[in-house]
């Protein structure tokens, strides 16, 4: 399959192929160097710089070719599922802090899983809803429940540029973990959604949805948490570093992207089997290699993903500026501009319906009469804010809703394309530029306490349920009433705290990492 169709007509011979490309790979380097240069001030990161830098290309190519197209290449949505996207997603995994990924773990996956169902649903049922009231119709069943799913992917660079994770810990840890968890839920719900009769849509039909996610959701997780403890005890049993560091680091690039391939193969989700790949490697296999593979590991993961992110905005820049979709589109200004705020209101609307909600139960779970709540309402107002930016992931479900091969002859469909180009814009520059204002009104001067649900739990080891063959059945069973007991009483914090317990008694010995009492932090 080839990985682009060239859009300007530049020959058959091998050379003037591979001009377009060239051109593009000069382009993300001006990107690289621009996003240096704007670092300093924290106002403009490498998403908003390539976006810009994209616009401006395409305003360019738009001038040299007369009028006829923008881009220098015609992306393929498929280039982005099985190329780009798994080293963005796999990054995150090995990227995460895994300590306060952990300890927030439930808190995280339900703003990422039951936040995204939510969001979904409002975003469905208004766009149903509002977008015959503006004369704009067409779309059918699937292209509306498809359309949740789209916006409901978030981006949350923005936020977490202008958030210090030494300072605000849990807000980093839900902001990044939350993002995240968001992409490749909405990856699985998009997909399942896909194989859904809509000729049948009806009550069940919602259930059936909700059954294959929780199907696609759990099989996907356990294939990446086998590909990850696989790849951690090969390294921990052969000692790849005595010879090479170079196959420890491919071992772990190849396994990663071999579980990514499974789950496409078995129609999983490839999406999230690669991500908790990547937090397994991060928390058993890294400690496996040398240190020099270690430090290499991070930069080079860190920099596949950076090039694939700068890669997709600066191709969403140009593709602003697609003249055919916008003259495909037969809808008036006036409708244009309504179903762009329609979109935007939708996802506002549609977040804050979780998060304010998921906050205050995740406060409860992490109740403590002696401190104030974990989440205060001024974290909830930031982590909404950091989930209203839409980014890759919704451009990529876009174009393979609504094109083919990034070409659609449809007007109804033109116009999903435009609006969530527009929207992933808009999104990005404007609540962007925001962001830092915001954080410091409401967060002035970084001046955060770390709450409690940032502390290590307390509760003694001997209250753990570890039962012990040499004790009495009666002492047994104490034990287990008192810590079935902590458990209503302090659910987040005990649960956390058994898997600590049970990670360095059982599964670090077989899989390697760092000891609980040698780990600084990582998790």
């Amino acid at each position: 399959m080839a990985l682009f169709d060239y859009v300007m007509d530049i020959g058959n011979s091998s050379h003037e192929q591979v001009v377009p490309m060239t051109v593009f790979v000069a382009i993300l380097c001006l990107c690289l160097v621009i996003g240096h240069l704007l670092e300093e001030n924290r106002w403009v990161n490498e998403s908003i710089t390539a976006i810009i830098i994209g616009c401006i290309s395409g305003t360019i190519i738009l001038f040299i070719s007369k009028g006829k197209n923008s881009h220098i290449l015609r992306f393929n949505e498929e280039v982005f599922f099985i190329y780009l996207l798994p080293p963005i997603i796999f990054n995150a995994g090995f990227q995460v802090k895994k300590k306060q990924f952990f300890h927030n773990f439930l808190t995280i996956m339900s703003f990422g899983v039951i936040g995204v169902f939510i969001s979904s649903s409002i975003i469905t049922a208004g766009s149903w809803w509002l977008f015959p009231k503006l004369n704009f119709d067409g779309l059918s069943v699937r292209d509306y429940l498809g359309i949740g799913a789209i916006f409901s992917s978030t981006d949350t660079v923005c936020t977490l540029q202008v958030l210090h994770q030494d300072e605000t810990p849990l807000l980093y840890s839900l902001v990044f973990g939350e993002g995240v968890v968001n992409d490749a839920t909405s990856v699985v719900l998009f997909n399942a959604v896909q194989k859904l009769d809509v000729d049948r849509f009806n009550g069940w039909s919602a259930v059936h949805i909700f059954l294959d996610f929780l199907y696609l959701f759990s099989t996907s997780t356990a294939l990446g948490v086998a590909a990850g403890l696989l790849t951690s005890y090969i390294l921990k049993g052969l000692y790849f570093g005595r010879h090479s560091s170079v196959r420890e680091i491919a071992l772990m690039l190849l396994m990663a992207y071999l579980s990514y391939m499974l789950a496409e193969l078995c129609s999983l989700s490839g999406i999230l089997t690669v991500f908790f790949s990547g937090i397994l490697m991060s928390h058993y296999a890294w400690h496996n290699v040398t240190d020099s593979s270690r430090i290499t590991t991070r930069h080079a993961f860190e920099a596949m993903s950076f090039i694939a992110e700068t890669f997709i905005f600066l191709y969403v820049g140009m593709d602003a500026l697609d003249i055919e979709k916008w003259k495909m589109s037969k809808q008036s200004v006036w409708t244009s501009m309504g179903i762009y705020g329609t979109v935007l209101m939708l996802i506002a609307v549609g977040r804050a319906a979780f998060v304010f909600p998921l906050s205050a139960l995740s406060n409860f779970m992490n109740r403590n009469a002696t401190r104030a709540p974990s989440i205060t309402f001024k974290h909830q107002i930031v982590i909404w804010w950091a989930g209203l930016m839409r980014g890759a992931v919704s451009i990529a479900l876009a174009f393979k809703q609504f094109t083919y091969s990034g070409v659609t002859v449809d007007p109804v469909h033109a116009v999903m394309v435009t609006t969530t180009v527009i929207v992933v814009l808009f999104s990005t520059l404007v609540f962007g530029f925001l962001t830092k204002p915001l954080i410091n009104y409401l967060l002035p001067h970084h001046d955060h306490t770390r709450s409690s649900i940032d502390r290590e739990p307390t509760i003694s080891k001997d209250r753990l349920p570890l039962l012990s063959f040499e004790e009495s059945a009666s002492t047994n069973l104490l034990r287990a009433k008192d810590s079935l007991s902590m458990l209503f009483e302090r659910p987040v914090y005990t649960i956390h705290s058994y898997w600590r317990r049970f990670d360095d008694t059982y599964m670090r010995p077989i899989f390697g990492g760092a000891r609980r009492n040698e780990s600084s932090g990582s998790g």
